[in-house]
């Protein structure tokens, strides 16, 4: 287990804004026990100096059909699908997530940069899974929002 700290607009509403301090389990990651709907610290796939916080959407051999237009509406079921708002023109995309990969994007769709930019991520990227919350302080205690 690992504190760690997260902050930025990338996992709201689900993460505010301001810093938040969690605390990370590193042994689903280490045994491929990560799910769909699961908030995860990965290295960043460009720059792997940097972590980020994310939500897992999809698994390997999983299809995701997906706009990179932030307008595009996330159906709000199991699928974890796209769809589009007819006005927008949006070209969606399928992919079949690759052997050894996750897709994670931010609860943010206006202002994440995720696998809609990078593309599946692998799995060893993955340095823990978000269980519980710190700070702040109003919202102490487990943290299993799927």
């Amino acid at each position: 287990m690992e504190a760690v700290v997260t902050y930025g607009p990338s996992m709201l509403p689900t993460i505010d804004l301001t810093t938040s301090v969690f605390i990370m389990e590193k042994i689903s990651t280490r045994y491929g026990k990560v799910d769909r709907g699961d908030i995860v610290i990965l290295r960043h796939p460009q720059h792997p100096t940097r972590k980020i916080t994310k939500r897992v959407i999809g698994l390997e051999g999983d299809r995701i059909t997906y706009s990179s237009n932030p307008k595009s509406n996330r159906l709000e079921d199991d699928s974890l699908k796209y769809i589009s708002h007819p006005e927008n023109n949006d070209k969606l995309e399928t992919i079949v997530v690759p052997k050894g990969g996750v897709w994670v994007e931010g609860d943010n769709k206006y202002n994440s940069q995720d696998s809609r930019k990078f593309g599946s991520v692998p799995y060893d990227l993955i340095q823990g899974r978000i269980f519980w919350r710190i700070t702040p302080f109003k919202y102490f205690g487990p943290f299993w929002h799927k």
